[in-house]
């Protein structure tokens, strides 16, 4: 069946409108992320001339693995991400770490909703009936049992097990046991000829009729599969454009067959949106970027370690890590997931856009480098802002080879980024990080948060790092710890000349009263300067009687962020604990 050219139904000829529709099973993957943003970014770009509208829908009709908890996880992700719906959910942004601007995202003001599918049951059943009507859907009765019969009858001829409605099907005796109550599925039953579908990014695909068969739009249990309530929502809500990922491309026969047999109430046909299949997203390493990354890393980890090192408490119980490994199929929860590598101090690959936001990546470096991942413009320029995205993106720039994921090259980006930040940005930023994620160090800083930040860019890729090089500041006075080789090079070297002028600072740092880094720079120099010293003679010595090490931040940075107390107290203790025996 060729589908309807796109302009015949109409759509084109009003605003684009494109849609993001996830199934609520767990956090973004990031390849949604990739499909929500390209969505996004082409209904907000030129084409749209200012009037396109981005959908968001919640695919939630396999209640068995769908969840509010994993439907707001995705919301979350989204507002995170900055990529903003018109219609869709309600949802309320918070947080100084959004990119979305803080108030309500979505809501229905065309009034093609509700969006999600399991509060659309009623629209579904009576498209579906419509089919029945004119015998272009039919009701199947067939068990598991028989069904796996069938497939292995076809695997020992050696053809493709496909369904097809048998030529002396009874219409009428099948609907006798409907209105019996049996039990029963919904089936479409496929035109004999094939199917034509014209991508954007793939061009013309033919599918032949032998390779199409008859495919259940209504399961066991009343709800509708994916294929029937996707094109009955994409042509309710005006969908003109379908970007979605390169696996749904042999799915989209079935749905162009659907848009070709589907009419509304006064007769009128469905249309037939443009389609754009994008290409799929690799590790580096050529393997499939999946979910299950995490969970083989978790799981080698834990097979290395012990499962009594990682259970009780909020962890698993050891019965069910040990079920857990024993079961190549069986994933742990995400958040267990989490607990564990924690338990086990180490890092899981990110696959999700929450395991992005934990690791401390921001949102618009996340944002620029996945809009990457199959997409090019052809200028080499890689780094751009979302709206100068929009203003480029074009569905005819989208490659058809799978894009590799290369989280160097995204460290990279992110690093450069928190660089050039502003102070004020960088701090407000960690501090809402800080605030999900590690509230001790939002709690510690409180007001020095955005001196802090500034002082522990330089060695920081991520949000998260930058609590590495700021140690010494969530360490009591007398708890530092001293590094052997750092005390005897920078402390015991020449007779201890580190160690004989720890005090003489100590008496002259007393007596500055401005205590800001610059000020305290300008302190040591002008100290140093007067004993014909180099700098570095002074602020190695501090350094360690500080951090206990001969690395920090800036010296004025770190001795203005630890106060000019406890500056004066840790000298003390060092010069104490480290004296030369005599």
């Amino acid at each position: 069946m060729a589908p309807k050219p796109s302009d015949a139904s109409g759509k084109t000829d009003q605003h684009i409108i494109t849609r993001f529709a996830p199934s609520p099973t767990g956090h973004l993957h990031i390849g949604g992320a990739r499909t929500a943003l390209f969505c996004w970014a082409y209904a907000h770009g030129k084409r749209a001339n200012g009037s396109g509208r981005f959908l968001l829908r919640i695919e939630d009709t396999d209640q068995k693995r769908s969840s509010e908890a994993a439907a707001r996880g995705i919301l979350e992700d989204l507002a995170w991400l900055g990529i903003d719906w018109q219609d869709g959910p309600e949802f309320v942004v918070h947080g100084r770490d959004a990119r979305a601007t803080d108030g309500k995202i979505g809501g229905d003001t065309r009034g093609v909703g509700p969006y999600f599918q399991a509060q659309r049951l009623g629209i579904y059943d009576a498209y579906i009936q419509r089919l029945i009507d004119a015998d272009l859907a039919y009701p199947a009765f067939d068990t598991g049992e028989e069904l796996d019969a069938m497939r292995a009858e076809a695997r020992e001829a050696k053809r493709t097990f496909r369904y097809i409605r048998a030529a002396d099907y009874d219409r009428e005796a099948s609907l006798a046991r409907v209105a019996a109550g049996e039990e029963h599925v919904i089936r479409f039953r496929m035109p004999a000829e094939a199917v034509v579908v014209r991508d954007e990014v793939a061009g013309e695909v033919t599918f032949p009729y032998e390779e199409l068969d008859d495919f259940i739009i209504r399961k066991r249990d009343g709800f509708p599969t994916y294929h029937l309530a996707v094109v009955v929502d994409d042509e309710l809500m005006g969908v003109t454009h379908v970007l979605r990922g390169q696996e749904h491309l042999n799915n989209t026969p079935k749905h162009v067959a659907l848009q070709g047999a589907l009419t509304h109430e006064d007769g009128s046909a469905f249309g037939v949106p443009s389609y754009a299949h994008m290409p799929l997203i690799f590790n580096a390493d050529g393997s499939k970027m999946s979910k299950r990354d995490k969970d083989k890393v978790a799981k080698k980890a834990v097979r290395q370690s012990g499962s009594e090192a990682v259970s009780g408490g909020d962890l698993p119980t050891e019965a069910e890590l040990e079920a857990w490994l024993g079961d190549k199929t069986a994933q742990l929860p995400s958040d267990q997931l989490v607990r564990v590598a924690e338990a086990l101090a180490i890092d899981l690959p990110e696959i999700d856009v929450e395991d992005f936001r934990r690791a401390g990546y921001l949102p618009e470096v996340v944002c620029n480098y996945i809009a990457l991942l199959g997409w090019s413009k052809g200028d080499d320029v890689e780094r751009f802002t979302m709206a100068e995205f929009c203003e480029k993106f074009e569905l005819g720039q989208i490659g058809k080879s799978a894009a590799k994921f290369d989280r160097e090259k995204l460290l990279a980006f992110n690093f450069d980024t928190i660089q050039v930040m502003e102070p004020t940005l960088l701090a407000e930023r960690w501090r809402a990080w800080c605030e999900r994620y590690d509230p001790e160090v939002a709690t510690a800083l409180g007001e020095r948060m955005p001196q802090a930040a500034g002082a522990a860019r330089q060695r920081a890729k991520t949000l998260r790092q930058l609590r590495e090089p700021l140690g010494f500041l969530f360490v009591a006075d007398d708890a530092i710890e001293f590094d052997a080789k750092a005390v005897k090079k920078v402390l015991h070297k020449n007779d201890g000349e580190g160690l004989r002028l720890l005090p003489e600072l100590g008496e002259m740092l007393a007596a500055v009263d401005d205590w800001s880094p610059g000020s305290i720079e300008a302190a040591v120099g002008a100290w140093c300067e007067g004993r014909g010293l180099g700098m570095g003679k002074a602020a190695q010595p501090l350094r360690v009687a500080m951090t206990g090490t001969s690395v920090s931040p800036g010296l004025g940075d770190t001795l203005s962020l630890i106060g000019k107390a406890s500056v004066l107290a840790r000298i003390e203790r060092c010069v104490a604990t480290n004296a030369l025996a005599e």
